[in-house]
């Protein structure tokens, strides 16, 4: 892992954000990515292929935004230690689109940001932003709304029927398993309308994870109403640091979860949400 950006609107949450990232930092070398958007104001006009362009009187005052951010940039980064690489961005722009762009142009391997949790994701880039972040971004994305330490997080629920699982995200997973020193547990959540008896699925679970050769597991089969609230209940029972899923983007989850569970799960999780986009089969 090389690069790690940390979207920010110097929140709380964007604090917790940036600290987790530096914790990371300090376990392996590589560099944090510090970016934060001015949105343009509610008087931009629209070009003629639907982009923004401010008024003269708007880029001014767009002027005065950016210098402000900057100076609260270099505030926000004042508890970076000196030793920690870290390159930092004040733009212009839509904060989902730019973040994304962001990912790909500089190659990032991972997204570390705040969330406003279960006040409903309104604020910033908080909201539909972040949602879209989640769960189109090409690598993996950590949400956050409280306080974690990378150095304490030791178990990782990862919820899946592992009816189809795709090689990408079991790879990423082992790198965050690996990454972090932590214990996965494999977990199935049956549900009324998606109900498998446990000599069927605790036996497919074992055999795939010997499939991808994973270490330092457990299989987890728990029955609960709905799959959200059993994935909740279940990292609430075994006192959980963290909560992994994989998502399909706008073609929903097919096997795991439909597109509000992940939303649910950034709103109300307690623990850090590590999500990661399964490519579409071609």
């Amino acid at each position: 892992m090389k690069k790690i950006l940390v979207p920010v609107d110097f929140s709380r949450q964007a604090a917790y954000a940036l600290e987790f990232a530096v914790d990371l930092a300090k376990k392996i070398k590589t560099r944090i990515d510090v970016l934060h958007v001015v949105e343009f104001p509610v008087g931009t006009t629209i070009d003629p292929v639907g982009l923004p362009v401010p008024t003269q009187l708007d880029a001014d005052f767009l002027d005065v935004l950016k210098e402000n951010a900057e100076k609260r940039m270099t505030t926000f980064l004042k508890k970076v230690p000196e030793d920690i690489n870290t390159k930092r961005k004040v733009d212009v722009g839509n904060p989902y689109i730019n973040i994304t762009e962001y990912i790909t142009e500089e190659d990032i391997d991972l997204v570390v940001m705040g969330t406003k949790g279960a006040s409903g994701l309104k604020e910033f880039f908080i909201g539909s932003n972040a949602e879209k972040v989640v769960r189109m971004a090409r690598c993996p994305v950590i949400t956050m709304h409280e306080k974690p330490k990378a150095n304490d997080i030791k178990d990782i629920v990862f919820a899946t029927d592992f009816e189809d699982p795709s090689e990408e995200l079991i790879t990423e997973l082992k790198r965050l398993q690996k990454l972090l020193d932590a214990r996965l547990h494999l977990l199935r959540v049956n549900t009324p309308n998606n109900f498998e008896r446990d000599r069927v699925a605790k036996p497919a679970l074992e055999k795939t994870a010997k499939r991808y050769m994973l270490k330092d597991y457990t299989i987890n089969i728990y029955n609960d109403v709905y799959e959200d609230q059993g994935i909740l209940s279940f990292a609430q029972d075994i006192g959980a640091d963290m909560i992994a899923l994989g998502t399909h983007g706008r073609t929903g989850i097919k096997h795991l979860i439909s597109g509000s569970i992940a939303e649910d799960l950034v709103n109300h999780a307690t623990q850090p949400i590590w999500t990661y986009h399964i490519p579409k089969k071609k």
